[in-house]
């Protein structure tokens, strides 16, 4: 029986004496040894939840913010806000070769504007900082010799060179080169290398870099909050660079120490690291952490909006949709389309991620943040890739749009009108709104369905004057334009009552009338009730565009 507990478990069990003695009554049947494992890893669990919940959103400043990683610190804020816990943003760049100026500015930026403020992180500070990796540097080097003095890692000696040179053999014959088990003690590393040869290398100041030592044939397994239990045998595994010749950690060993440094309890992050738990289980378990290490949680992909395949960055602007939260101009002068320059809104864009591979259990879609955190669970978050449909976006931020007062959107619309060099009251320019609002996307779309309630049109839509400009319009138009001349007050009401008599009395098809005179108005076959048109532009406006139009047409 005892063969069979893995070191993990004795450590866990035989460090509680009452556990211990529950183990020796019961060590006769296995069976009922591995629910009492069970049984304590979920109170392990319940213990950690009872505590303060505290994730990170760890984005690497190598390029702007996919919206990928932005559901990603969605799901993290949602989590923590939900019990009550802490949300740190942590800017992980350790990969100096890929840094891209600009780009932590535009993190920091782009979750401002989602509001999805953190607790903590490189602006807000903390108790736990710095929370940039590379100022942490002097952190990671004593974890990094304490794993090679414990025997669980390695210093390697081989040159790039020397590697691509083993990878070129290993395809001449068809097989894949892999720095693992079964060739690190015939590579240049301190495992093959004689002591005193390894000491006279890094004496000497001979770059270096250190590997961490995968067991063999060691089964690794975590329970994932999403995906159940997941297991993987290290026979599978490479001995991967935990420390890097330019003195700095991989991926792997900072986010580790800073992990557990930060008293992180829960990682959320994507379906792409799910291959890295069990290096990271090893690395906790390598350095004494297991007992503390956080419950992960790996979010299933955002797929094309063809359902095959990731959505990449650069799926975005070459199929008429954006990929980042705002619009990023890279270091060599490519613009890329943002959300927010498109005009969404921050809490439809925030809506609409949310939904994106979590379902809340009801029929409800439209959520404030406030309400997100609510309903949020990590539970209902699928294990399958969710499919990104642009189209659903522009959905939601037109519900967004509705909700959206008249006096917030004429302060947003007075924007595009001044640039346009349009200047209107705010009085006027919220009826407008108040008539347009319902059918628009975005605040942009309201110079196209109102730009008539502001200036005359200058052309007449073809297709709709061959469709309505008949032989006798002239006639029965001008008729209509000594109707409105007269007619008192000049009020929608009114207007219309008068218009109506007139086809009426003359038994004239309703369109005959309507149509052209919107012509008139307009320009087109759009726009909300005419006569409403009619009572804000005026009496004076009004004439003045029916003649006008009478003359052009």
């Amino acid at each position: 029986m005892t063969n069979c507990i893995s070191q993990f478990d004795r450590h866990f069990i035989f460090g509680s004496t009452r556990v211990f003695n529950v183990y020796v009554g019961i060590a006769s049947y296995g069976i009922f040894y591995v629910q009492v494992i069970v049984s304590l890893r979920q109170i392990q669990f319940h213990k950690k939840m009872s505590g303060k919940v505290r994730v990170r959103f760890a984005p690497s400043p190598t390029g702007p913010l996919h919206i990928g990683g932005v559901r990603t610190a969605l799901f993290n804020y949602l989590f923590a806000k939900k019990h009550g816990g802490d949300f740190l943003l942590r800017i992980e760049d350790t990969d100096q070769v890929r840094f891209v100026p600009g780009a932590e500015e535009y993190i920091n930026e782009a979750l401002e504007w989602l509001g999805l403020m953190p607790d903590e992180g490189v602006r807000q500070g903390g108790p736990f900082g710095p929370y940039r990796q590379s100022e942490r540097k002097a952190i990671y080097v004593p974890f990094a010799e304490k794993l090679v003095h414990s025997g669980w890692a390695y210093y390697a000696f081989d040159t790039p060179e020397e590697l691509e040179k083993l990878r070129t053999q290993y395809e001449a014959e068809k097989k894949t080169f892999a720095y693992d088990q079964s060739a690190r003690n015939k590579l240049n590393n301190s495992l093959s290398l004689p002591e005193a040869e390894t000491r006279r290398k890094i004496e000497s100041g001979e770059p270096y870099v250190i590997r961490f030592k995968m067991p063999e044939n060691t089964e690794v397994e975590t329970t994932d909050l999403i995906r159940g239990l997941v297991r993987f045998n290290t026979s599978t595994l490479d001995d991967k660079v935990i420390f890097k010749s330019d003195g700095l950690p991989t991926y792997h060993l900072a986010n580790v120490v800073d992990d557990h440094e930060m008293k992180i309890t829960h990682v959320i992050r994507g379906e792409e690291w799910l291959p890295s738990v069990p290096l990271h289980v090893m690395l906790y378990r390598a350095l004494g952490w297991e007992g503390d290490m956080p419950r992960f949680a790996h979010l299933p992909l955002i797929l094309k909006p063809s359902g095959k395949g990731k959505l990449s960055k650069r799926d975005g602007d070459k199929d008429g949709f954006p990929v980042f939260p705002l619009e990023w101009k890279s270091p060599d002068g490519e613009i890329s389309s943002g959300y927010r320059e498109w005009g969404y809104f921050a809490g439809a864009l925030v809506n609409f991620l949310a939904l994106l591979g979590w379902n809340p259990g009801t029929e409800q879609e439209i959520f404030t943040i406030n309400e997100l955190v609510e309903s949020f669970s990590i539970e209902r978050v699928n294990k399958s890739g969710a499919r990104f449909d642009p189209e659903k976006a522009k959905w939601f931020n037109q519900q967004y749009l509705k909700k959206t007062s008249d006096g917030e959107l004429t302060k947003l619309y007075q924007t595009v009108l001044k640039s346009k060099s349009v200047h209107a009251g705010d009085e006027f320019v919220e009826k407008v709104v108040s008539q347009i609002k319902e059918r628009a996307v975005f605040v942009s779309d309201f110079w196209e369905q109102s730009s008539f309630f502001f200036i005359a049109p200058d052309r007449y839509d073809e297709n709709t004057v061959r469709k309505f400009w008949k032989e006798e319009t002239p006639q029965l138009i001008g008729q209509c334009l000594d109707i409105l001349k007269n007619v008192e007050p000049f009020s929608a009401v009114a207007a219309e009552g008068a218009i109506k008599e007139y086809i009426e009395k003359n038994q004239l098809g309703f369109g005959k009338i309507m149509n052209p005179l919107r012509l008139a108005i307009v320009g087109a076959a759009k726009g909300p009730h005419l006569f409403d048109i009619l009572e804000m532009i005026g009496r004076e406006e009004s004439i003045a565009r029916i003649e006008k139009a009478l003359k052009s047409l």
